[in-house]
This record gives C-alpha cells, structure tokens and sequence, in this order.
C-alpha cells in the first residue's frame, strides 16, 4: 500500500505510513531543492533515514519534470502565437530598438528579435521532441520491446564479425615489421597554442546516429562510502513506490563490475584497470582494419568478448527499465554476454537517480572518467558525510615510495632509449624534463645518503619544489597538457608489459657529470635492487617482499607519479609533502601529498549542483563542519539550511550511561600516561564481567585502538579475567582481515540465538571491536546482536603525528577561534567524537529496539564532552561517579525487558 502524506499541495507517496520526523524531514528536503540549498540533514540510523531521502527527493524530482513540461508548453503556444502575430503586423516601433544600439534601422532591430524567438522557440520544440523521445524509449524498453537501432546495431555487429574473419585468412606473409612497437610510440605531440588551428579532431565515432546521442536529463547523484551502503540503498528504492517509474543507474569500479574472468583474477584494480583498456585498445585497432586502413599484422590480440555494441545497448536498456542492484547487473552481464561497467556508464545521461561511490563524484578526474556531469539541473546527495572533510582529504592525497619512483625512472629511461631515434624532438624534451622530474624527487627522499633513524619531514608545496630543484619546471604544462594527450603512462605501462622483467636497469644514463652526481643514489638502489634478484638466496619473508614489490610493479608507477605530480599543483597554502625517510635504502623512504584544506576541492561541486545535500546518522558538531567545509568554500549562510531530529524509539528504550568509577572504587581515566596500568586494566575487565551477568544476547566492546586492545586482552589472558569472562558470554574477536567480517558476525549471530533458545550456562555472546575499525561503521547490531555498547576510554588520535600537527596548525591560522578553543583543539576532540558516535551508533537499529550505552571514561562527563553526543542520546545520559548506582540502573532496565 502506498501511503499519501500530504502537506499542502505537496505529497510524498511512501510505502507505509511515515513517522512523524520522517514527514518532516521529506518536507524539509523538498524545500531545499526547490530553493537550491546545501542541507545538513541528521536522523539517527534506524529512523528510515533512507526512504525519507529517496521519497523526498523523488517526489521533487516527479514535480520538477511536470512543472517543466507546463512551462515548456506555455512557452512553445506563446512564442508561436507572437511570431504569427508579429509576421502580420507592421515592423518594431521605435521604443522597441531601445535596448539595440540607436543607430541601427528598426528593421534590423526587429529582425533580430524576431530571430531569437524563433530560435527559443525551435530549441523548445528540439527539447520537448528529446523529452517524448526519451520517455516513449524508456517505456519500450520497459515493456521488452526490441528497439530498431539495437537491430542495426546487430548487423554492424555482424559485419564486423565477417570482415575480421576475411582478415583472418589473409596471406601472413604481406605483414611484415611489429605493429605493436607502433603502438608503444608516443603520438606527435602538439602544444595547446600549436593545436589551436587543428581543433578538429574530437569527431564521436558514431556522430550519424542521433538516437545513441544524448543529453543529460536532470538527474539525482546519490554517493555514499561503501558499495554495501550503495547496495542497500538501491534495496531501499526497489521497495518505494517509485521502483516502477525511476531509472536507476549504479556505477562502481572495475574490480566490482567486471565480469571477464581472465581480467579479475588480476586481482589489483589497477591491473585489472590496465588489462581492460589495452582489450578495448584492441578492439579499435580491429576496426580500424575496417576502415579500409592496410596496417602491419602481428600476432592475434585478445579482445574483451563483452564488448559487442548490440550486447551492451541490451544491457544498458535493462539497466534502465527496472531498478537492479550491482548482483543482479553481473548477472545480467552474464546472461546477455555485455560488460557491466561499460553499459551502465552509456546508462548515465537518460538516468533520473544515479548511485555511485564519493571518489566518482568528490574526484574531478574520476568524475570525467566516469561521464558524471554536474553542471545544470542536477542535485547531489551525500550520504553518511559524517567523515566528509576526511574522506575529501584522502581521495586528493597522495604518496609515492621509493620503490615507485626509481622504478618509473628506470623504465622511461628504457622506453627513452628504445624508441629515441623514433620520437620527436619535442617528445623526447618532455621524456627528459619528467626525468628530471623523477632525478628531483629522489633527491628530495636524500638520494645517496644513508638515514639511520627515521625523520619526517613537513613542506610547503614551493619549499619541496625548490628543494627537490624542479620548482622551474611548468607542471601545468607537464601534466595537464603532456600527460593527459600522449597518455605516456599507459604506453609506458604497455612497454614494460611488452617486454617483461622488473624494469630495472642497472646503470641510468644521464647526460652530464652533475645529473650523474644528481641520480649516484638512485644508481646504486637500482644495482642493489637487482643484484639482491639475482644473488640472494630467497626466504619465505623475502618471498613475501617479492610479492610486495611485483605488486607495486604492476601498480603502474607512472601513473601514480602523475598522481603526486597533479596533486602539486594545489596552492602552495593548502596543502603539505611530508618526506618520510628511514634505511639505507630509497625503498623505506616515501614522499606524501597532504591535502589540508578540502574545501578548494568541494567548492565546484558546491558550485556546479542546483543543490547539495548532505546526510547523516550523526553530523553533529554542525558549526565546525560548516566552517571548514561549507564557509571556506565560499557558501554564504543564506544558502544553508540543516535539519536534525530525534530518534523514533520511546525514551526508556535507551539507558546511556558514564561510568567514572569502577566496582572496586577504581577512577576510570583512560589516558595515554594511565590506561596501561595493570589496576586500570584489571577494573575495566571487572565492569565487563558485572555487565555480562545482567546483560543477556550480544554486549560488543570498543577499544580505542588496535594496539590497547591487543595489550588488554593478553592482559586478561593471564590474569584469567578472559577465562571469567568466557564462562558467562562466548569470545568474539574483529578479525584482521576485512574478508573475514561477515563470518565472524555470522558466528557470533548463531552463538546469540543458541543461547537464547537453549540457555544453559552461557547467555550470550561479547564481541571485541576497535573504533575505526572493520565493526565501527555499516554493520548493524539490532536487537539481541547488541543488547549493550561498551566504550572503554576516549578515541582520540595521535597528537603527536606530523600531519595532524600540521593539519591543526592550518586551521588555527585559517579559521575562526570560538568558545575560547583553538580550530586545531576542536578538530581534535571532534575526531574524536564523531568516532564514539559511529561506535555506539551499531546498536538501537529500529523503532522497537532497545539497548544500553556504557562510556567507561569520567571525561565522558565533561559537558563540553557530552555537548558532542547526538541529541536522542545526550537528553537520556545519565552520569554515575560510583558504580553502584549504575549497574543498578543497567539490570533494572534489563529486568523490565526480560
């Protein structure tokens, strides 16, 4: 049944009947994107955050669409009628070439009017004509009907196929030569201000085909973190009453919607990435034969047998006409034999709602890879944003070891001598200005000399490229220009994949005695990088550094070197290189881009969208996060709108409690300098073993890090607190790997139902989880999974990181001092509590859920402390400087339940 909210004029069809904090919150979001706002939103999990988004801004989406096309008829009836009108009577007055220039005749001047309506009026007619076009397709394709270009299609398909096989039985003694050296040639290259009168070349392949060109309609961007995040937002809108009448597109990498066998078993996205654009570059060198071009012949190349045009033009129409998520897209790839990631990139520009990861929306050159426009009619939901200036700052970082950047030199001075006397002179002066480049920033990591203890370094952008003596180079003109149009790094890649081995040369010839002196360290890695290859007898570990190391050879080192070399680009103010320096060796070195300030990057998207919005279980505190990512990016306060609500359980069904004290009297104080102590530990263990006698079904405890909950727990271990414990609730443990996640909550599910089905001495199941960790964020504890949250101790990060330090110390000089605390100190106690709020956010799932919340730390009872907790939980918390009074609390709440 579909539920009708009214609110006005205005509904919001929803499949049951809506709380109240969702009618609310529909109504809030539509307004935003009718006024083209950026909107904070929070609603806690479990309160149909989700639905409220899609069916709120599905319905905006609905409205825009119809009231579009009322305006577009009034337009169209109007401006037909004053051109008819206008044929009949006699030129302009006077008064109307006031806004032209006085000394044009009236009849130019009505000339020109006449012309721009009659251009507004057949562009009109062109959209309305694409429109009904666009729908009557969408409606075919929905009713399985077989479309007329996808049969032409087939018979391009066919023909291809004949004259590939006439190819095929050619004489193979009229090729001559290796046509795949070709391929490895850097094209002639043309400076921007040399092709400027050459500007002709970007012709589509299949320009006479009107019906595979089109426009992008006003559309919905949904991103979020995790593709499981994304997987269960599709599920979402497959149950709204919009899954009959949304074209939904879901995008991901290679590596998830791959389905050529031979290409996933790479493993790497990147090689999976470099495998699948040498296929495609395989396929148009075929048709190129079709062309009627004669060309050399090698040996057979692979092509991608998912590529057929026909197969994908029949799978982008069943991307369209239903909703599916990324499962049942592979296994319809499967079914009609089309490449999933291909068919739903040619899906986008027809698509209302389009579901995809943050790096394909937040990273310009992954957004234009990936066909994602954001200028125009569009709107922009972000989903669980609650990291967002972190996750923009790690999408736009970046680092390069040592390894990477001796091999990327070694293999372009190879490619360079190879193909010397074969490239032009101005391709050969770019090859050696990038190996300058690569000379500078091996220079920069100390080159020749031996560091034997680590130090860190932090850098301006300016400093680094003056240290690193390549601050004269123009890196614009390196990279945006050269890189980008003669694509060296995957000819280099094809290169070194060609020809096979490391891609380490002994010796790097320079041309000068002072390049030699320059490269004398680089020199010698590389000698004792190969020579240990050849010599050294391998061990197991070594084994595993080999792997390593051929891992990061497949990794295309060019290419991540452009990425460092496109980060330097940043203003000098926004952002750091840390060098990193450690060993005798360039290998245990690193250079890393840091981004610290993500607004520069957030600000086109802010620019570009009708409107933004960004969405959360626990957003708050929403002042710095509008400071630092909203005000910096140059968005006034008029624009903002935010929205928070309560939670949708009754009140009693929450029990937060801090702790500041223990069973033995014990004062809970997890800092860096107490939480080792072994009468520390051994109190938290105490706490955990009263809890599990009252608590039935799940209890998961938080660690602040790996590294304490491995000290704690071998504490335990022998001091048989672990074996105390272990005779009340069965041990659960995160594990290492993030592929062993779903086993291990499976196990700990089954042990949780057993225990309550069979009793017996145990009454549940006690999981250890660190913040931050695999467990602290998309997983779900409802019900008996997570009857009680323990926190031992406060998250915060390590104050004494370089890239913190650095990253505090901008925002002290960047932003507004408040409340009598320094940018630098909030960010600090912000990551913090965004992380205890993520934690403890696992539990309370659904309206009839309920649970307890135990923070076993007295800072938690520090009101600027308590001030960072989400609403629904702050009013409910209760803080107990005895501990006494709390476990009271915690089983009479337990006894009202059971």
């Amino acid at each position: 049944k579909v539920y009708e909210n009214q609110r006005g004029s205005r509904q919001f069809p929803f499949p049951y009947q809506p709380y109240t904090i969702q009618e609310q919150f529909m109504q809030s979001l539509y307004c935003a994107l009718e006024q083209g706002k950026v909107g904070i939103f929070e609603s806690p999990t479990g309160t149909g955050k989700s639905l409220s988004l899609i069916c709120g801004a599905l319905s905006w989406l609905r409205d825009y669409e119809e009231r579009k096309r009322h305006e577009t008829a009034a337009l169209l009836q109007g401006g037909e009628a004053s051109l008819s009108t206008s044929s009949t009577l006699p030129s302009a007055t006077p008064q109307s070439s006031s806004t032209c220039s006085s000394s044009e005749p009236d009849w130019i001047t009505d000339f020109v009017q006449k012309k721009a309506e009659r251009d507004m009026v057949s562009k009109l007619k062109d959209d309305e004509l694409k429109r009904k076009k666009r729908e009557e397709k969408l409606e075919m394709i929905r009713n399985n009907v077989q479309l007329k270009y996808a049969m032409k299609r087939k018979g391009c398909e066919d023909d291809e196929a004949f004259k590939l096989l006439q190819l095929s039985k050619e004489d193979p003694a009229e090729a001559s030569g290796d046509p795949e050296e070709e391929e490895l040639i850097i094209a002639d290259y043309e400076s921007d201000d040399e092709s400027k009168t050459k500007n002709k070349f970007c012709v589509a392949e299949d320009d006479e085909d009107d019906d595979l060109v089109e426009e992008h309609v006003t559309k919905i961007y949904y991103c979020s973190r995790t593709h499981s995040q994304l997987a269960q937002f599709v599920h979402e809108v497959q149950k709204s009453p919009f899954s009959q009448e949304i074209s939904l597109v879901t995008l991901g990498s290679r590596q998830n919607l791959c389905i050529n066998e031979e290409v996933r078993r790479l493993g790497s996205i990147q090689r999976i990435n470099d495998r699948c654009l040498e296929l495609q570059k395989n396929k148009q060198e075929k048709q190129h034969h079709e062309e009627g071009v004669k060309r050399k012949r090698g040996p057979a190349k692979s092509v991608c047998p998912y590529h057929g045009a026909a197969a994908l033009q029949q799978l982008r129409d069943e991307v369209l006409g239903k909703v599916h998520d990324i499962e049942r897209l592979l296994t319809l790839g499967r079914e009609t034999h089309a490449c999933p990631y291909y068919a739903t990139r040619f899906a986008v520009p027809p698509a209302q709602l389009v579901v995809l990861p943050y790096q394909m929306v937040l990273h310009e050159a992954t957004r234009r890879a990936a066909g994602v426009q954001l200028k125009g009619q569009v709107v922009l939901i972000i989903d669980e944003a609650h990291n967002l200036s972190d996750t923009l700052s790690c999408i736009h970082s970046t680092e390069l070891s040592g390894v990477e950047l001796c091999r990327a030199h070694s293999q372009l001075t190879q490619y360079s001598e190879r193909y010397k006397s074969r490239l032009k002179a101005k391709n050969l002066m770019y090859v050696k200005q990038i190996l300058f480049v690569l000379e500078g920033l091996v220079r920069a990591l100390g080159g020749e000399s031996v560091w034997a203890e680590m130090r860190t370094d932090l850098l301006t952008i300016n400093n680094f490229l003056f240290k690193a003596q390549i601050d004269n180079i123009n890196l614009f003109k390196v990279l945006q220009r050269y890189f980008e149009k003669s694509k060296i790094s995957r000819k280099l890649c094809g290169f070194m994949e060609k020809y096979g081995g490391t891609g380490v040369t002994p010796h790097v010839q320079t041309s000068s005695n002072k390049e030699n002196r320059c490269t004398d360290g680089l020199n010698r890695y590389l000698q004792t990088l190969q020579s240990s290859q050849s010599t050294t007898p391998v061990s197991s570990a070594d084994q595993k550094g080999s792997a390593e190391l051929e891992k990061v050879v497949s990794a295309s080192p060019m290419m991540h070197v452009e990425g460092f070399l496109m980060a330097l680009t940043n203003s000098n103010t926004d952002g750091r290189v840390v060098v990193h320096r450690q060993g005798s060796t360039l290998a245990d070195s690193s250079v890393k881009f840091l981004l610290l300030n993500p607004a520069v990057h957030f600000a086109q998207v802010l620019k570009e969208c009708r409107a933004v919005i960004i969405a959360g279980g626990t957003m708050q505190p929403v002042s710095d996060f509008k400071q630092e990512l909203l005000f910096s990016a140059g968005v006034g306060e008029e624009r903002i709108t935010e929205f928070s609500c309560g939670h949708v359980i009754p009140p009693e069904n929450i029990l937060p409690i801090v702790l500041c004290s223990g069973p033995s009297g014990q004062e809970l104080d997890f800092t860096f300098q107490n939480r080792d102590a072994p009468h520390m530990m051994d109190e938290t263990g105490r706490i955990l073993s009263n809890i599990c006698n009252v608590v039935p079904g799940g209890v998961v405890c938080f660690f602040p890090s790996y590294e304490y909950s491995r000290r704690i727990i071998s504490h335990w271990e022998a001091s048989g607190a672990l074996a105390r414990l272990s005779n009340k609730k069965k041990i659960f443990m995160e594990p290492k790997k993030a592929s062993q996640v779903e086993q291990v909550l499976s196990e700990f599910s089954r042990c949780i139902q057993r225990c309550a089905v069979a009793g017996g001495g145990l009454s549940g199941a006690l999981l250890f989880s660190v913040v931050g960790g695999k467990m602290s964020e998309g997983i779900n504890f409802s019900d008996d999974l997570g009857r009680c949250v323990v926190m031992v101790g406060m998250p915060y990060p390590n104050i004494k990181s370089p890239e913190l330090q650095e990253k505090m110390s901008y925002l002290d000089k960047h932003l507004p001092h408040s409340g009598g605390r320094s940018p630098g100190q909030a960010l600090i106690e912000n990551l913090c509590m965004k992380a205890v709020n993520q934690s403890i956010g696992r539990a309370i799932r659904h309206r009839g859920d309920y649970a307890a919340i135990v923070l076993c730390d007295r800072r938690y009872s520090r009101p600027s402390t308590l001030s960072k907790l989400p609403n629904w939980i702050k009013d409910q918390t209760n803080t107990h400087t005895t501990f006494g009074p709390a476990f009271a609390a915690l089983r009479k709440k337990n006894a009202y339940y059971d």
